[in-house]
């Protein structure tokens, strides 16, 4: 099968990098892979794994971005993909609206995925409008059917997959671990309890602070750290985690890591990895990956990432915004020898990639009866 994903952009947020993870898997399993978005740092990667990358600025959340309508039927008419798989609302929007354009049996079938709780507006509304429908979590599709007109046998729950096999066979490199603490020699020997997110505010850094105040009063060989870029606008909120730190006397037990690459690693590296986001997520990314490298997870009871935590290991999970119930489990698991973790099939790419081949070929086989 031809197969065009659509997306606003490449950079490095869960969606985009799920996005290349499954476009790699298409190609390795004999598939022509197309991926349309607006670029960015993850391009290069698609594309030495064998994806086809197309630029077009199918980004912005304005109505300029209905220019691409034209731009989009010629480029979907001279690909002729069997499916195309959209993963946002513009680009819904401008995939639909470029469908119009082109006869009924000339088009190709139409998936996409809710990789959110999305507004409840004819905006996000035309998500519910595809071919069929995918939901990253059970939460996301109970939230899709109490919300969009939506029939039951059109909605699939799909649970985001990672490479399980890949991160359980990384290992530690010395020279890594030299590398890092030369960097940042305050975490030479301490246990690194690792908090990872994008800096924003709805991430929950600031009940992290909260409870490493906690943690570090009763275990000083513990230190935080926060993984993850500060998102455009949000240099004020950085500011504010920083005055906090400092008030609450955490200027040499915090370290605030920024945006890496070296993921794999520092989940090897932790003894513990946080997830305090202070409303429901879809799909908690960072839990999955972190439970992959076999390192315990302490989690809000609350959206996808507790139905991730509850499915492999449920004795994570705590009292939402409960940062004294949070600090207590973590001291808890820290206190214990590492746990042994099993992730679930449906947890893994490969169980992702199957069950979505599965829909697409349902679809183009239905489509040319």
């Amino acid at each position: 099968m031809k197969i065009v994903q659509i997306l606003p952009a490449l950079n490095s947020g869960g969606v985009e990098r799920g996005t290349v993870e499954f476009a790699a898997e298409l190609v390795r399993r004999g598939h022509e892979s197309i991926v349309v978005s607006n670029g960015g740092p993850l391009v290069r990667q698609l594309e030495a794994q064998g994806s086809v990358h197309i630029a077009q600025p199918v980004h912005r959340k304005s109505p300029v971005s209905f220019g691409q309508i034209l731009p989009l039927r010629r480029l979907l008419q001279a690909l002729q993909p069997d499916v195309v798989h959209v993963r946002s609302r513009m680009p819904a929007w401008i995939t639909r609206l470029a469908l119009r354009g082109i006869p009924a049996n000339q088009r190709p079938v139409v998936v996409s995925t809710f990789h959110g709780m999305y507004s409840v507006n004819p905006y996000s509304a035309i998500m519910a409008k595809a071919d069929h429908i995918i939901a990253v979590s059970d939460c996301v599709r109970h939230y899709i059917l109490d919300h969009f007109k939506v029939a039951e046998n059109k909605l699939t729950v799909i649970q985001r997959g990672v490479d399980v096999d890949s991160f359980r066979s990384q290992r530690l490199c010395a020279n890594w671990a030299t590398a890092l603490t030369q960097e940042h020699p305050q975490l030479a020997g301490k246990r690194l309890i690792m908090m990872p997110g994008r800096i924003s505010r709805w991430k929950g850094q600031l009940l992290f602070l909260e409870a490493m105040a906690e943690i570090v009063r009763q275990n000083p060989d513990c230190h935080g750290i926060v993984v993850g870029g500060v998102e455009p606008g949000k240099d004020r909120f950085m500011d504010e985690l920083l005055a906090r730190r400092a008030q609450l006397g955490l200027d040499t037990h915090i370290t605030f890591l920024g945006q890496r690459r070296d993921m794999a690693e520092l989940y090897l590296a932790s003894d513990l990895v946080c997830h305090m986001s202070t409303k429901p997520e879809p799909f908690g990314r960072t839990v999955t990956e972190a439970l992959a490298s076999g390192t315990p997870v302490v989690a809000f009871d609350r959206g996808g990432a507790a139905e991730t935590l509850r499915a492999c290991f449920p004795e994570g999970l705590v009292e939402p915004d409960n940062t004294h119930h949070f600090a207590t489990a973590a001291l808890r698991l820290l206190s214990q020898p590492v746990p042994t973790i099993e992730v679930p099939e449906r947890f893994h790419l490969k169980a992702q990639t199957e069950a979505t081949l599965a829909i697409y070929q349902r679809l183009v086989a239905g489509r040319k009866v």
